[in-house]
């Protein structure tokens, strides 16, 4: 490497160890859970997407080995050659039942199902409209793509309606909106946005990432907790956070389109199908959720429980009800020693700062298990209280 450009490279590092920006990594030396061994000190995790507390679960194990068994380890191939086998037909099958659409095409992961969802619908003749706070997913796909781009403030459906006015000329719009939006936890208002999207004849997309297999009445995400289930025309998710926590993404939705990007998605088309057994489980998973509702249950306690207790404390939360739970620190240096205090005290937090969330907005997001046990929720809440203290974020 030219010793110039090491130089500036070095020299950007430590501008961000400075801006207490710099993201180190904590090695996990035990299965995920919502007890986890950290420096050979056993802690509690409360900053997963392990939502339904089903990443090291007995049976779910159990339905994993028997996948490996049954269907083996990998494919080495795309799906169009010689990566389909009836286990990711059936999985494609039972995601569509579950979110009640036409149809679902699987993905490694939901980054490459927003990655190759744009680019292959739309052209230089149409228009796609995005929540400013869409996650990097939603965004790189769209730039990948052609079309003209517009963004609407987040979760302002009048803003969404001057933007949709100003192109309602274009060939294909296309409005695309977070379900749950993963650094705030706030739950998109579907019920505006499709309203909204209907007088213009727009398609609707919704990334349900952080929704589906718990949000809802039955676990279906965000658009059955706005019942707006058959006017949302596309959604995109995950595998690998509620349902399982392994890998694996999806889109689902009309059918129409399902079809077409099966022709036309880059990411499906040139990269290897998701493994065997990780479809086999996910399977199992779905299968499980759709007639037992006891960890969707246990999570919103949970959820409510931290909440209020968090609330009690003096420290600030964004409201919602989501088991996404930001605490707001504001700066980044004092939400980053917060972080790592918690962590002396049995606590695995992560401190988030820019550039994942805007400068001056540090916090500290936690999330909720069903796999945590009101003495894990006492604990934590102890400790959040000492450290807040501590740092000097709440007063003794």
């Amino acid at each position: 490497m030219d010793i110039q450009i090491k130089q500036q490279l070095e020299d950007e590092l430590e501008q961000i160890r400075n801006d207490g920006m710099y993201k180190s990594e904590r090695i996990i030396e035990s299965p995920q859970g919502v007890e986890i061994l950290v420096n050979q000190k056993k802690v509690l995790n409360f900053c997963s997407n392990n939502y339904l507390g089903l990443s090291n679960d007995s049976q779910v194990i159990l339905d994993a080995k028997a996948g490996l068994d049954r269907w083996g380890y990998g494919l080495s191939s795309v799906r169009f050659i010689c990566g389909t086998q009836e286990v990711h037909k059936n999985l494609e099958t039972t995601i569509t039942n579950f979110l009640g659409t036409e149809d679902t095409i699987l993905y490694s992961s939901c980054f490459d199902a927003n990655g190759g969802l744009f680019e292959a619908l739309a052209q230089e003749a149409d228009v796609i409209i995005s929540d400013r706070l869409n996650h990097a997913s939603i965004i790189d796909g769209v730039r990948l793509s052609k079309a003209q781009r517009l963004v609407y403030e987040h979760m302002d459906a009048n803003d969404l309606a001057s933007q949709l006015q100003s192109v309602k000329g274009s060939r294909r719009k296309i409005v695309v909106t977070d379900g749950v939006f993963s650094m705030d936890g706030d739950i998109a208002p579907l019920k505006e946005i499709v309203e909204v999207s209907e007088q213009f004849g727009a398609i609707v997309v919704v990334d349900d990432s952080h929704a589906a297999g718990f949000v809802g009445p039955r676990g279906r995400g965000t658009p059955e907790y706005h019942n707006v289930q058959q006017r949302v025309d596309l959604i995109t998710g995950t595998l690998g956070k509620a349902l399982g926590g392994a890998s694996g993404g999806f889109t689902s939705g009309r059918k129409e389109i399902i079809e077409y990007l099966r022709q036309r998605s880059r990411p499906y088309l040139f990269s290897n199908s998701i493994p065997p057994f990780i479809a086999a489980t996910s399977l199992a998973i779905l299968t499980r959720l759709m007639s037992d509702d006891s960890a969707q249950q246990a999570l919103w306690e949970n959820t409510k429980y931290f909440r209020d207790g968090i609330e009690k404390i003096g420290l600030t939360v964004r409201p919602g009800i989501h088991p996404i739970v930001p605490i707001m620190i504001g700066d980044a240096i004092k939400s980053q020693n917060m972080a790592a205090r918690l962590l002396e005290l049995g606590i695995f937090v992560i401190s988030f700062s820019f550039p994942v969330v805007p400068k001056g907005t540090a916090r500290i997001r936690v999330q909720l298990s069903s796999g945590h046990t009101r003495a894990h929720l006492d604990h934590a809440l102890e400790a959040f209280k000492q450290a807040a203290q501590e740092v000097g974020i709440v007063a003794k």
